[in-house]
């Protein structure tokens, strides 16, 4: 399930829901064309005037005076960052651009185009989402060819592929998150001379030794998450297909060419549950294995700053999760480090994030989705962002991302070795992926077998 730290929320299945009020922002242009010669002037707290190339726009004509809607599920404190970053967009062009941001977003959608209204432009959060919208409404435009060239150029395959439907480029990558991570105290592994493990197996063998060492489980780890309980350990069970079984096969078992109770996808539950499972490794300072499935995901690695806690597998977002005051730094209170691959040399990556989807092709959209594409976007977002925004654009300039540690999740994300596998859950039907897949995490750490587990979750799989 893709969480991020705009989005403490739930991923809600892409059907239709009953109507709501929404909240319009009008990002008001500010051209530096005008007849009076002014400066443009700010938004507040928005990148700077100036700062890209406007030429590139010139292909699209005279579209001054033109307004874009944008419809999306990234509200306030990142909704305003968002804002802020169009503003050289505008100051180029004379485009304004409509925010509309919901948390009602992945329902209101739907809806929105079933009636003939959709918007210009909406920020699809998953996949899945994506190929519902192309193959059952009928309703996005492909890419333009500029976008084409500049995603082609900024992104690596994989990306490129999640926003391709039926062979065709529909929706470019906005932004990322990553999930392949293992939080850390660094002075508790330098105390201790543990090293930063560079392979699974390795990382099993640490975990053997904290435990003989201290006599206590090095692990901490919580899936409770009200009633979206589960989604953090669907996550791990992704990171473990991946490498495991390799990307082929996670995108065969997310479209159900091959079933969810593959011996492939057994094999990589079973070797989650080498840490998960076990009652030497888990759950430290919170119980034993049963007590995974009702510690809250978002205190459970907690016990790193105490020292009841060794490693906690977590998500970049998780950096918004420690206590203020916390210093999230390679020589600071928590840090994390990548979780490891069979082998050095691979890195297959869990990861998440919104592509940009069009719903006509007017020239100030295609100019606008052309300008999401650009770097020049991703560095005026990295500008203005809070701490825990990245982007997958190889070539954005990390020294403007917002702290260290963005700068190494960015590192990870753009590593030629990366292959990028993306949310699993979120792009499986909702029957499974927000469903079964989520009370089978539950059953699974309560008792069940992992064969049990997986015959019930294919079970679940809809049939059309």
């Amino acid at each position: 399930m893709t969480r991020t730290p705009r989005s403490a929320r739930r991923r809600r299945p892409l059907v239709a829901g009953a109507s709501a009020a929404t909240l319009a922002l009008i990002l008001a242009a500010c051209s530096g064309n005008g007849d009076d010669g002014a400066s443009p002037t700010p938004t507040g707290g928005g990148a700077a005037a100036g700062s890209i190339d406007c030429s590139v726009y010139d292909q699209f004509g005279d579209i001054s005076g033109k307004t874009v809607h944008v419809y999306t599920s990234i509200v306030d404190p990142e909704g305003q960052t968002q804002i802020d970053s169009y503003k050289p967009f505008t100051d180029c062009t004379g485009v304004e651009i409509n925010y509309e941001a919901s948390r009602e977003f992945e329902a209101q959608l739907p809806v929105r185009i079933q009636a003939g209204s959709p918007p210009d432009i909406a920020f699809v959060n998953q996949p899945g989402a994506l190929r519902t919208l192309v193959n059952r409404f009928d309703a996005v435009v492909p890419v333009p060819d500029v976008v084409k060239t500049e995603a082609q150029d900024n992104f690596a395959q994989s990306w490129i592929d999640y926003g391709t439907v039926n062979g065709t480029l529909y929706a470019a990558p906005l932004d990322a998150n990553v999930k392949s991570f293992v939080w850390y105290s660094p002075k508790a592994f330098s105390d201790a001379g543990y090293d930063i493990p560079k392979t699974w197996d390795d990382l099993l063998a640490l975990t053997d030794k904290i435990a003989d060492d201290t006599g206590l489980p090095p692990w901490c780890a919580g899936v409770e998450s009200g009633d979206a309980t589960g989604w953090p350990g669907t996550d791990f069970i992704e990171d473990m297909v991946l490498r495991t079984a390799g990307l082929d096969v996670y995108n065969q078992w997310v479209t159900h060419d091959i079933p969810f109770n593959d011996p492939q996808i057994v094999a990589a539950w079973d070797e989650a549950g080498k840490i998960l499972k076990n009652d030497k490794y888990v759950n430290a300072g919170l119980g034993d294995v049963r007590s995974i499935a009702t510690t809250a995901w978002s205190t459970a690695g907690l016990g790193i700053l105490d020292g009841t806690c060794w490693m906690h597998r977590a998500a970049n977002f998780y950096a918004a999760q420690w206590p203020e005051g916390t210093n999230v730094a390679e020589d600071g209170d928590v840090w994390a480090f990548y979780l490891p691959a069979k082998t050095e040399d691979e890195r297959p990556t869990l990861v998440g994030g919104p592509f940009v989807a069009a719903f006509n092709d007017k020239p100030e959209v295609q100019a606008f989705q052309t300008y999401l594409s650009s770097t020049d976007w991703s560095n005026e977002k990295a500008k203005v962002s809070l701490p825990g925004w990245v982007s997958a654009n190889k070539h954005m300039d990390p020294s403007l991302l917002n702290n260290d540690f963005d700068r190494y999740v960015y590192g990870v994300l753009t590593d030629p070795a990366t292959v990028a596998g993306y949310d699993a859950s979120d792009q499986m039907p909702s029957e499974v992926g927000s469903g079964s897949f989520w009370t089978g995490i539950v059953n699974w750490l309560t008792g069940q077998s992992t064969q049990q587990v997986v015959d019930q979750i294919e079970s679940t799989w809809p049939s059309d």
